[in-house]
Order: structure tokens, then C-alpha cells, then sequence
């Protein structure tokens, strides 16, 4: 693909913009022509934000001057890199597409033309670029009389399925993917299926899912009561459960792979800002937006790593600074709900009506480095309180001169401002706190409120080369204490951090924690401070150690919901087949862990097996499976004992997907040869799932590589497709099968694999790694992100 970045020309020339920025910004950012071509750098794309967000003045009777001032400004804040509007902003302000806001709400009714019609308006605002957030709990539960019909229903999570499909099958503008959030009150009659759907790793991957925890319930499992099971189409009890039984069973799968997570509904309701208009009943994907049916919100985020000066020779918060930077931020985003080009009227109408805004912050984990204080520690909590206390009271001050000068949102009488003594304002909310993944990558600071991840990270280049990055902050801090080396970089990244690093003084060791040194009520203490000053919600995920207990994630959500937090989301280390590596240490735990699973499940591979020779020349066929990486060519052959080997070959050469078919295929060859039924082969390989699935013909999902291997060997042991069943059979329907010869060209009986159990940790994009935060996976490599 051609592109106008080369490094003779500086697409951020006069910008501090690092050489990753500038690449993430050109893979999914800046605008290209039909053929592909990058047609803007990144002073283009600020300039065209800063100009088109800045118009909306002129709306208000601002003179061409004083609009053009403002733009000056607004394209100052983005290219300092202080603030950063969403994705969708950047990509799309001054462009055709005009749609700017990331999160939406949509309605799912109870009926047949309900349910569709939300199907289409979320293909509508996934092409967009939008998240889309569902309430299912209005569906009436599985085995429900259909009058209509005379039938039963389906149940909610088999019309899930089809939302699921339909993101799937809708690529966002060419630069998102398909992000949904899909929730379901806890008194539904239909919850433990709910809570259970994700338990296989083939159903609903583009969903995150949340339980709605009201307050009943939450007493019920507090006093080990049962609590009542409402039918929505009747609104009468159907059944009792023992709360402490759902809420075990929700504990349990969040444990074992994170998902579902939990809101605390009515808690969301209690501060929803409108009332008059609506119950809030669904959050966008990553849940820190509670938002009305048919309502949306554009976000942005204050980089608190620049918010940070020297008085009396120490390091303090610079809060003149984040005064004037807030103020602008609210502008901004305000505009930005004038400018909008929204992908239904309904959406429109609604988000006018309410003018919510975002406002967050990224690079808080800089900036308590930059202060000296560790992240886990009583001092973080009271910054963390502090600034996001400062951050909403004055962006509240800007909404409220923004609402003399250009009225109130129009739903603003009967709204909780609408009270004697407190002054009208412009936005029903005006602070979130969001996930900034590929905003902190092109700000290059931390994400959102997370700790940091990790304190190094080696890169993969062109060439295969690795390149060591460090945290900046820690590399001036290693510098100035002589402890600096690369050889001492590695080993960061190797470890995960430098806790427990004897060559690290304790003092530095105190400090620069990283995500698994923090325990999960730090976390959680860190998340409710945010939440306690944030007017929507707050976006983070509590990390575990692989070695945590059910109990232990247990604690969080009760601790959770004694602090203020609308929600949570829990990550334990491990616990997904798509797995986000953190540390080397918790990598090698795994696969053992991994190979005693498989010689559990598959005795016979846990022997030690002296493979047969193989013969100089063989016979089978070549199947064509289609992937989400490219069409994969899955030759099978035999010798006179029968099936000796698997080769694949991808159509679309190059990256993690070759290298790890042609490892599966090696693996597999070598077990054939060694005495391995191949049915025992089939059973481990199929069902395994990558980011990046693929559609065969007639309708069948592949879900990887090593499932599409697992599939062809499957159907040509059920075809007698080979040489020695005779006649080979005609084509099969849903594979290309060609007669090969294959002649030795490499030794399949050699080489190592500790990644063939399907473990896909890589970036599907870059084959970087991925990182768990934010609710969300994200590549801080390529911008890659798994929630849009």
C-alpha cells in the first residue's frame, strides 16, 4: 500500500509525535484517497479536526477571527499532546463521514421487528465507527409463549447471537471493528444462561458482557437470601433463586476468563442526570458511559503527564495548567455535538437534547511517577481524588458559562440541575473516564488510570529485530542513579517489571510498580477515588495473578460496591485461550500448565514417541479453508502406514499466521508419525479461536489456523479423500481438494513448539503483544484494539 509518511518526510514535522505515534496515526488515522494511498500527515489531520470543531463558534455569533483563534487553540492542545478528542473525532472531523462520537445506546425490544430494527441501526453506527451498548433484559426468557406464533421464544442470548453476526460481518469505516457491550438484568429469568454464554471460546467475540447487579440483589447476597426471577413479558415472578448462587456462578466465570463483568444498575440510576426523560438500562462497550435509548457520546481525555511542573525543586500538579486545559476540553467536545453528523435522527435528536459530554484523563500513571509517589499507596488514591475532583468541578464552571452564552441542553428543566440555588449548564454530564489505548499510544503516556503495564517493552521491527522501549520516566530515573544498561532493560521486560531485581535500588523498586505488583484492592481503591468525582463512570480493569482464588475476586466485587464504583471488570492473568502476556515468568507457568491440560485430555501425546521415518516421496491432497488471515492451503498426504503429515501454507504470506500454521503442521506431522490417533490430533486443534476469525463456505465460522487444520484433517478422515480409499471422492462443498505429490523439502520431524495449544497472545494486526486493560485488549505496538 502506498503511503505519503517516508522518513524524508516527516509526517510529524514540528510535532512531538514519537516514531510508533506517526505509525499508528497513518495506519488508522489519516485520511487515503480510493486506492489506499495516505493522502494527509499528522499536521493535516490536527489542523483538519482543530479547523471543523472550531466552525461550531461561528454558529453562536463568534466573528471569523475570533473562530480562528480558537481553532489555533484547539490544534495547539492536540498536537502538544495535552488533550485528545476520541477516535471517531479524529478520524472523521472534516471528512464525508462527519460521525465523531465513539458511545452509543441502543433499545432492544421484545418483539420481532424490535429486535431487527436494533440489529440494523447497530450495523449503521459500526460502519460509522461507533461502540454500540444493548439491554437483552426486555427479551422475554427461553421456552416464553410467542402468541403470535403459537410458538415459544428463543431467549435473549439466541438473538444476541445475531447481533454478534452482523458486527462480525460490518467492518467500521475501514478503521474500527465492531465493539458491543450486551447486558442483562440479574432478575431475568434466563441469567445463569447468560452468565455462562462465553464459556466457550466460538460465541459472542465481538460482546463484552455485564450482569446488572440491582440493589435487592446485592442485599440477598449479602443476608444469603433468595431474591425473585421477573418475567419481562409479565413483569410477575417466575422463580426464586438463592442470590448467593448467581452471584458464585458470575463469580466463578469471571474468574476463569473474565467475562461477564458487573454493573451496579441502580446505582447508575441514581445519578442519572435526566430522570424526566428515561431509566438508564445499558452502558457502551467498555461500560464507563451509562446512556439513555438512542443516545450517544463523544469523549476525550486530558494527558496528565503534561500536567505536571517544578516548585521549589519538586515536582507538583500544575493545576493552572489543567484549569485552562479542562476548559478547553469542554469547548471542544461541545462543539463537537454541533458538528456531529449522527447515523440515525432518532441519535441526533436525543443527544442534542441532553449535550452529554466526556471528559477524561490518560497518563496518570506518569504522572505519579513524575511526583515520586507509588501507584499502590494512600498518596496515589488522594491525587487520584484530587485531580479528577478539580477536573469535573471546573469543567462543570465552563459548562455553566458555555450554558449563559448558548442556553442550557434543552431536557434541562426537571433534570437534576434544575434546582433553586445551582446555576443551569450546558451538558448533562461532563466527565468520564474512558479508555484512551490508541490515544495514550499516540500521546505516548499511560492509559487512562491504569498502572502502567510494564516498565520496558521490546518491539519487533521489519527485519525481525527486537528494539528495547522504555518507559521514559524510568529511563531518566535509571540514568541519573548509574543503574541504566540494555542488558538490565531486557531483564525488565523479561521479569515484567523490576520488583525483585537485586541490581534495582528498593527506593526505585517502590515506585515504579506495574499492573500485577498492584493487588486488586489498590485497584479498586484507585477506581472508586475516580469514580467518586466522575459524573458517568469509570473504565478499568482490576488484575489478577494467575494464582488468584474465586474468593479473591469475590472480595473485589463486594469491596467494589461498598466504595461508590458503578462497575467492574476483572482480568485474571492466564485465564483466556487468547491469552495478553504480562510478565515471562507468568508465561512459563502457563504452558506448563497448558501441556498438563493436554496430556490430561490427550494421554497418548504426553508419551514420549519415536516418530517413523519419513519416505521420500508421498501422495495426498491440498484443501483451500479460508481464514481471517488469508486463505490457508492445507496439504495432508500418507505414506503406506497412512497419514504421515500436514502442510499449510498461507495465501497471504508473512506474520504470526504462517509462522504458527507451519507450527501447528510440524506438530501435527510429528504426532501422525509417532503412533498419535488422529482423532486425539482433531480434538485438540479444532475449536481453537484467534482474534481474527474467518467465514468458510455454507456458513462456517473459522475460528483460526489450527481450526482450519483441524478441519481438514477431519474432513478428509471422514471422505476418504487419500490414495489408499481408492477413487478419490468429488469436491467437497466447502473446500477446493486437489490430488498432490509433495516431495521432501524440509525435516517436519524437528523443531519446538510451545505455542501449538492455539495460545494466541500476538496482535492480529502486528503480532505484537497484546495488553489487558481499560476493559479492553490493546496493542501499544500498532494501535491495534479489540474494543474499536
Amino acid at each position: 500500500m502506498k503511503s505519503a509518511v517516508s522518513a524524508g518526510k516527516a509526517t510529524g514535522a514540528g510535532l512531538q509525535l514519537s516514531e510508533n505515534s506517526l505509525k499508528v496515526l497513518e495506519k488508522r488515522y489519516l485520511k487515503r484517497n480510493e486506492d489506499g494511498t495516505v493522502v494527509e500527515t499528522a499536521v493535516d489531520m490536527f489542523q483538519r479536526v482543530a479547523r471543523t470543531i472550531a466552525a461550531a463558534d461561528a454558529t453562536y455569533g463568534k466573528k471569523p477571527e475570533e473562530v480562528e483563534r480558537i481553532g489555533r487553540e484547539f490544534y495547539r492542545l492536540m498536537t502538544s499532546l495535552e488533550f485528545l478528542p476520541n477516535s471517531p473525532t479524529l478520524m472523521n472531523a472534516g471528512r464525508e463521514l462527519g460521525q465523531l462520537s465513539a458511545c452509543f445506546v441502543l433499545p432492544v425490544g421484545d418483539s420481532m421487528d424490535e429486535i431487527f430494527e436494533s440489529v440494523k441501526h447497530a450495523a449503521l453506527i459500526h460502519k460509522s465507527g461507533g461502540g454500540t451498548g444493548f439491554s437483552f433484559s426486555r427479551i422475554r426468557p427461553k421456552n416464553d409463549v410467542v402468541k403470535s406464533t403459537k410458538g415459544v421464544s428463543s431467549g435473549p442470548i439466541s438473538f444476541m447471537t445475531v447481533f454478534d453476526a452482523a458486527t462480525e460481518t460490518v467492518k467500521q469505516g475501514g478503521t474500527r471493528r465492531g465493539a458491543n457491550m450486551g447486558i442483562l438484568s440479574v432478575d431475568h429469568p434466563d441469567i445463569l444462561d447468560f452468565v455462562t454464554c462465553k464459556q466457550q471460546s466460538d460465541r459472542l467475540n465481538n460482546f463484552n458482557i455485564s450482569v446488572a447487579f440491582t440493589d435487592p440483589f446485592m442485599q440477598a447476597v449479602e443476608k444469603d437470601e433468595e431474591y425473585d426471577l421477573v418475567s419481562p413479558r409479565s413483569r410477575t415472578t417466575v422463580k426464586r433463586l438463592k442470590a448467593r448462587k448467581v452471584f458464585d456462578t458470575i463469580v466463578n466465570m469471571a474468574w476463569k476468563n473474565g467475562d461477564p463483568g458487573i454493573v451496579f444498575l441502580d446505582r447508575i440510576n441514581q445519578y442519572n442526570p435526566t430522570p424526566q426523560v428515561g431509566r438508564m438500562e445499558s452502558t457502551n462497550p467498555c461500560g464507563e458511559q451509562p446512556l439513555l435509548p438512542y443516545e450517544s457520546c463523544n469523549l476525550g481525555s486530558v494527558n496528565l503527564a503534561r500536567m505536571v511542573t517544578t516548585k521549589d525543586g519538586k515536582s507538583v500538579v500544575d493545576y493552572d495548567k489543567l484549569r485552562h486545559t479542562v476548559r478547553e476540553g469542554v469547548h471542544f467536545l461541545d462543539n463537537v455535538i454541533d458538528v456531529n453528523k449522527y447515523p440515525l435522527e432518532k441519535i441526533s435528536e436525543n443527544t442534542r437534547a441532553n449535550r452529554k459530554i466526556g471528559l477524561g484523563v490518560m497518563g496518570f500513571s506518569d504522572m505519579l511517577l513524575e511526583l515520586g509517589v507509588p501507584y499502590n499507596s494512600d498518596e496515589a488514591v488522594r491525587i487520584g481524588g484530587s485531580v479528577m475532583q478539580f477536573l469535573t468541578e471546573e469543567g462543570r464552571k465552563m459548562s455553566e458559562e458555555l450554558a449563559a452564552e448558548r442556553g442550557t441542553f434543552p431536557n434541562f428543566k426537571g433534570s437534576i440541575y434544575d434546582r433553586p440555588g445551582r446555576k443551569p449548564v450546558r451538558n448533562a454530564t461532563v466527565s468520564t473516564i474512558a479508555p484512551t489505548g490508541t490515544l495514550s499510544i499516540i500521546a505516548g503516556c499511560s492509559s487512562g488510570v491504569e498502572p502502567l503495564f510494564g516498565l520496558t517493552f521490546l518491539r519487533r521491527v521489519m527485519d525481525g529485530a527486537e528494539l528495547i522501549e522504555v518507559n521514559p520516566v524510568f529511563e531518566k530515573t535509571a540514568k541519573e542513579r548509574g543503574i541504566y544498561s540494555e542488558g538490565l532493560m531486557k531483564e525488565i521486560a523479561e521479569h515484567g517489571g523490576c520488583t525483585g531485581i537485586e541490581s534495582v535500588p528498593a527506593d526505585i523498586q517502590r515506585v515504579f510498580v506495574t499492573a500485577h505488583d498492584i493487588s486488586p484492592e489498590w485497584h479498586i481503591r484507585m477506581q472508586a477515588a475516580f469514580q467518586q468525582y466522575t459524573d458517568n463512570a469509570v473504565s478499568k480493569t482490576v488484575n489478577f495473578p494467575h494464582s488468584a482464588t474465586q474468593k479473591d475476586v469475590e472480595k473485589v466485587y463486594m469491596l467494589a460496591y461498598q466504595l461508590g464504583c458503578k462497575g467492574v471488570t476483572i482480568y485474571r492473568d492466564g485465564s483466556r485461550d487468547e491469552q495478553v502476556l504480562s510478565t515471562g515468568a507468568t508465561d512459563k507457568a502457563r504452558k506448563a500448565a497448558q501441556l498438563a491440560a493436554l496430556a490430561a485430555a490427550s494421554p497418548e501425546l504426553a508419551e514420549e514417541k519415536k516418530p517413523r521415518k519419513r519416505p521420500t516421496m508421498t501422495h495426498g491432497v491440498t484443501q483451500k479453508i479460508p481464514t481471517g488471515c488469508g486463505n490457508l492451503y492445507i496439504t495432508i498426504n500418507e505414506d503406506e502406514e497412512g497419514i504421515c503429515e500436514v502442510f499449510s501454507t498461507m495465501g497471504k504470506s508473512g506474520g504470526c499466521a504462517s509462522s504458527q500454521s507451519e507450527a501447528v503442521s510440524r506438530m501435527v506431522s510429528l504426532a501422525l508419525r509417532s503412533g498419535v490417533s488422529i482423532d486425539s490430533i482433531i480434538r485438540q486443534v479444532k475449536g481453537i479461536r484467534c482474534p481474527s476469525p474467518g467465514w468458510g463456505e455454507m456458513g462456517r465460522q473459522i475460528l483460526s489456523c489450527p481450526d482450519a487444520i483441524g478441519l481438514a484433517l477431519e474432513r478428509y478422515n471422514k471422505d476418504n479423500m487419500g490414495p489408499r480409499h481408492g477413487k478419490q471422492k468429488e469436491k467437497s462443498a466447502t473446500a477446493e481438494a486437489t490430488p498432490t505429490v509433495s516431495y521432501v523439502s524440509s525435516d517436519c520431524s524437528t523443531g519446538e513448539n510451545t505455542n501449538h495449544l492455539g495460545l494466541c497472545p500476538e496482535c492480529p494486526d502486528c503480532g505484537g503483544l497484546l495488553e489487558f486493560g481499560e476493559g479492553c485488549a490493546v496493542c501499544r505496538g500498532c494501535g491495534f484494539s479489540k474494543c474499536g
